[in-house]
């Protein structure tokens, strides 16, 4: 069955089976390898995307139901003013270890500061506890979302 879907503002027709999980057409049909697979049952977020904004695990979103929704990945996710603060903060702070499930974690982290711009280190912890590290990073991942967030153009605190 043919699908037409938004990926990063750029509409896309894949022929497909309505059941295959976003995360397959993403990486095997558009080659958009940045979205990783991890666990395959939503529990570990390393397959993270937005979907019209919302943080979604794309590892279980079977792709007939996107429909005319907006899909941003991380191959996107830096051309946000939030995405870049963020793609920087994790540089600064060398986050990234083995960094399989550094693109899952900026895209929950996006969607964070997308809703609060000014998050308290319980509400990271909170909107970033479905993205498991298992390199242990969750630290160097908190510091680099309170710097982003200062740092982002979007911050209320940017200029104080």
């Amino acid at each position: 069955m043919t699908f037409k879907i938004k990926v990063n503002e750029v509409e896309h027709e894949v022929d497909v089976d309505g059941d295959i999980p976003l995360l397959w057409v993403l990486r095997d049909v558009l080659g958009m390898t940045g979205t990783k697979f991890g666990c395959g049952k939503a529990l570990c977020g390393a397959c993270t995307v937005h979907v019209n904004g919302t943080p979604m695990r794309s590892c279980v979103m079977p792709v007939e139901y996107i429909g005319e929704s907006a899909v941003t990945t991380i191959e996107a996710i830096g051309d946000t003013p939030i995405g870049e603060s963020l793609q920087q903060a994790w540089l600064d702070l060398e986050v990234v270890q083995c960094g399989y499930c550094q693109s899952g974690q900026i895209m929950s982290a996006a969607a964070l500061l997308a809703a609060n711009s000014e998050p308290t280190d319980s509400d990271i912890d909170g909107a970033m506890a479905g993205n498991i590290c298992r390199c242990g990073t969750y630290l160097r991942i908190r510091e680099a979302i309170k710097q982003a967030a200062e740092t982002s153009p979007t911050s209320s605190s940017q200029g104080d």
